[in-house]
């Protein structure tokens, strides 16, 4: 009974299967809401997506299959549980957790249900980051000249692709890490970079002089649209 309450909460609806970002107009078709249960644990922010501390902490660590390759590191999450919402950010991988599931911060848990419930039904969906300001690129420690990690932070929607252009225009994918890192090896030389991302929901940006750096976070020129639906 609780799932058919949830997935209405949800106000997400059926649709077609999502085809690639760039196989799509933006804005297509809103992501379905998915159903599970929420956990909770002591969070900061910090975890396997690579972020910093979130002073907040209205954060939350996706389950392993979910997780898949980081893809939804920076999510932000529209959360429904038995008598509330609340909106948390993706910031870890939850490996124990089954597919559907969320560990909640207890902080974002406590919006939903006492502590000491332990756990939770839940439906949940991606929608869009309410961000100020340009989306950034992230220089990991230890990149250089001939090995560059690149990290996306302050998208509005989560991170599809992320490319270099070369001095013929070509476009050249960096592979993404489980940390959320996207790496190029060998690197993209001195820069500045021309870089290219596109999001979850087919926005694409590009920003033409991305200055190197080491441990620094550089921004962007633009920030991606919010799609009417979410």
């Amino acid at each position: 009974m609780h799932r058919a309450l949830l997935t209405a909460l949800a106000l997400g609806c059926r649709s077609t299967p999502a085809l690639p970002p760039d196989d799509r107009p933006p804005c297509s078709a809103p992501p379905e809401p998915v159903l599970g249960e929420a956990t909770h644990y002591e969070a900061d922010g910090t975890g396997r997506c690579s972020f910093a501390a979130a002073p907040d902490r209205m954060v939350a660590a996706i389950n392993g299959a979910e997780y898949d390759h980081a893809k939804l590191c920076g999510a932000c999450l529209h959360v429904t549980g038995p008598s509330s919402d609340v909106i948390v950010r993706v910031v870890d991988i939850c490996p124990g957790c089954p597919a559907g599931d969320l560990d909640l911060s207890q902080e974002a848990f406590s919006h939903l249900a006492p502590l000491d419930r332990g756990r939770i039904p839940i439906a949940w969906r991606v929608v869009a980051c309410d961000v100020q300001g340009s989306i950034e690129y992230h220089f990991k420690d230890g990149s250089s000249a001939a090995w560059t990690a690149i990290q996306l932070r302050n998208h509005r929607y989560p991170i599809a692709t992320l490319e270099a252009r070369d001095g013929r225009g070509n476009l050249r994918a960096l592979e993404r890490h489980d940390d959320n890192y996207f790496v190029a090896q060998p690197g993209l030389g001195n820069g500045p970079y021309v870089l290219h991302v596109t999001d979850s929901r087919g926005h694409a940006l590009e920003d033409p002089a991305v200055e190197a750096g080491v441990g620094v976070s550089r921004a962007g020129r633009g920030q991606f649209a919010r799609c009417p639906k979410n």
